[in-house]
C-alpha cells in the first residue's frame, strides 16, 4: 500500500492531502460519490470534484509544459490557437471551466488536456495540420476529454480500486526507456509522465464530441476526416515522433472508420462549411518557416531515444543552423552534451537557452546539474533556486539544492534540505544519498 502511494505521489497526479482524503472515504462515502456526467446526464461514480480537477491541473500542467520546452514565444501563434480553442469551448458541455489553449515547443506530434481545462498542442502536430477545421477537430477532441471528465473518471475508478483491492497506478508513463534514463539522471520529469492514458472508448467519445463542437462552431466536417487521415497515416507508418500520441490516445482502424462514417452520414450536411485553410496558413507561417529545423530535432530525438548521441548531435547542429535561437534545439543539444559528458559544451548551450527564454525553467535545471558536475556549487545552487521560483513542485530540485549546499560544506542547511526532499521521495539513489548523509551527520529530521 505504501509503495503504491509513493508511486502515485511521485508521479504527481494526486497530492498527499488529496490522496489521504480519498482513501479515508467510508463505504457509504464511496457509494455517495456519484455525479451526473456533463455530456450524457447519467449518474456515474465520481470521487473527484470539479475544484479538485482544477487544482490537479494547476499543480501538474506547468510541469508538463516545461518538460515540453515551455509555451511558445510566438505570441501571435499562441493567441490564434487560444482563440480557436475558446470558440469551441464556449459551445462545449462545460463552458465555465477555466480553459486555456497553448502551443508548447516540443517537436514530437501530440496534443493533450489536463482535467481542469489546460490544453496544449505541440509544434510537431501543428506542422501536420493543413487547415483550421483540422485544428478545430484536434482541439475539440481534447475538449471532449475534459467535458466527459475522462481523467477524473479514471482517477475515481483508480481510487475505488485502491480502497477495495489496492489497485494500480493511474498515471501514464513515458515512452522512451533509453532517453528516460538520462532524464531520470537529470532529475527532470519525462515527456508524458503526467499525461492521462485514455481507453479506446474514451477516444471514441472524444471523437464524437469533437465533431459536435467543430460543426456547431461552423467548421466543415471534412476537417475531421482530414485529421483522422493524418493520424491514421502516422499510426500505420509507425512515425516515431508520434509514439507518445498513440500511447496516450490509442488509434485503431475501427476508431478511424467510426469517425469517418459519422462525418459522411450524420455530419454530411456540414461538409461544405469552411475549412479556413488560408487563415491557418497565415497564422502558422512563422512556424512553417522553421519546419526543416523541427524535423531535424525530431530525427535527433529519435537518435537520443536509441542513445546514439553522436548522430543526435549532428541533427541538432543542423537544426541550430536553420534556427539558431530555438530554445528547444539549444536544450536538446545541452542534454546531448551531458549524455556525452562534455560538460563545458553542455553548459554553453544551457546558458544560451537561458538567454533565449529566461523565464522557462528547464534550462536553469540543466545549468545547475552541469555546474554540480563541474563542482561550481554556489552557481549551481543559484540555478536550482531560480528553477524552484519559476516552477515549484519538483522534489528533485530540493535534492540538487541540498547537494549544492553539501558541496559548499554548508552541511546543516544541506541536511535540512535533504529532510524536505525525503518527506516527498523515499526511494531511489537520490533518496539513498540523502539518507546516508543524514546518518553520517547525525541529523534528525523529526
Amino acid at each position: 500500500m505504501q509503495d503504491f502511494f509513493d508511486n502515485i505521489h511521485r508521479r504527481g497526479l494526486v497530492g498527499r492531502r488529496d490522496f489521504l482524503r480519498f482513501i479515508s472515504l467510508s463505504a457509504a462515502g464511496v457509494l455517495a460519490g456519484c455525479a451526473a456526467n456533463p455530456v450524457t446526464g447519467k449518474s456515474e461514480l465520481m470521487l473527484i470534484s470539479e475544484s479538485q480537477e482544477i487544482n490537479i491541473d494547476r499543480k501538474n500542467s506547468p510541469h508538463q509544459f516545461s518538460s515540453d520546452y515551455g509555451i511558445t514565444q510566438d505570441r501571435a501563434l499562441n493567441d490564434y490557437i487560444n482563440r480557436t480553442g475558446k470558440r469551441l469551448a464556449a459551445i462545449s458541455h462545460r463552458p465555465y471551466m477555466p480553459y486555456s489553449f497553448q502551443v508548447v515547443n516540443a517537436t514530437y506530434v501530440n496534443a493533450y488536456a489536463f482535467p481542469g481545462g489546460s490544453i496544449a498542442v505541440t509544434r510537431g502536430i501543428l506542422l501536420k495540420l493543413r487547415n483550421e477545421a483540422e485544428l478545430a477537430g484536434l482541439l475539440g477532441h481534447e475538449l471532449g476529454h475534459v467535458n466527459a471528465r475522462h481523467t477524473a473518471r479514471q482517477m475515481s475508478k483508480g481510487m475505488l480500486a485502491l480502497v477495495l483491492i489496492s489497485g494500480a497506478s493511474i498515471a501514464a508513463g513515458t515512452y522512451a526507456p533509453g532517453y528516460d534514463r538520462l532524464i531520470s539522471q537529470l532529475g527532470m520529469i519525462g515527456a508524458g509522465a503526467l499525461l492521462a492514458s485514455y481507453s479506446r472508448e474514451n477516444e471514441r467519445e472524444a471523437d464524437s464530441l469533437a465533431m459536435v463542437y467543430m460543426v456547431q462552431a461552423g467548421y466543415s466536417s471534412q476537417g475531421f476526416v482530414g485529421l483522422m487521415d493524418m493520424l491514421s497515416s502516422l499510426f500505420k507508418r509507425k512515425f516515431s515522433a508520434a509514439e507518445l500520441l498513440f500511447a496516450t490516445h490509442p488509434m485503431s482502424d475501427e476508431r478511424y472508420q467510426t469517425a469517418v462514417a459519422a462525418v459522411r452520414t450524420k455530419y454530411r450536411y456540414a461538409k461544405n462549411q469552411p475549412l479556413y485553410k488560408e487563415r491557418y496558413m497565415d497564422n502558422t507561417a512563422n512556424l512553417r518557416a522553421i519546419r526543416e529545423a523541427i524535423e531535424e530535432m525530431q530525427k535527433g530525438e529519435k537518435q537520443m531515444r536509441k542513445q546514439n548521441y553522436d548522430k543526435a548531435q549532428d541533427h541538432f547542429q543542423v537544426a541550430l543552423k536553420k534556427a539558431p535561437n530555438d530554445y528547444t534545439a539549444l536544450v536538446l543539444m545541452s542534454k546531448t552534451m551531458i549524455a556525452k559528458k562534455r560538460y563545458d559544451s553542455a553548459l554553453r548551450y544551457a546558458e544560451e537557452a537561458k538567454q533565449v527564454y529566461p523565464n522557462e525553467a528547464q534550462a536553469h535545471h540543466l545549468g545547475g546539474f552541469i555546474k554540480i558536475k563541474k563542482k561550481q556549487y554556489e552557481a549551481a545552487y543559484e540555478d536550482f533556486s531560480r528553477y524552484e521560483k519559476l516552477l515549484p513542485g519538483n522534489p528533485n530540485t530540493l535534492f540538487f539544492m541540498g547537494l549544492s549546499l553539501e558541496g559548499m560544506k554548508r552541511y546543516r542547511e544541506a541536511a535540512g534540505t535533504y529532510c524536505r526532499y525525503l518527506r516527498q521521495v523515499r526511494e531511489g539513489r537520490y533518496a539513498q544519498h540523502a539518507y546516508r548523509r543524514l546518518v553520517q551527520w547525525r541529523y534528525d529530521c523529526y
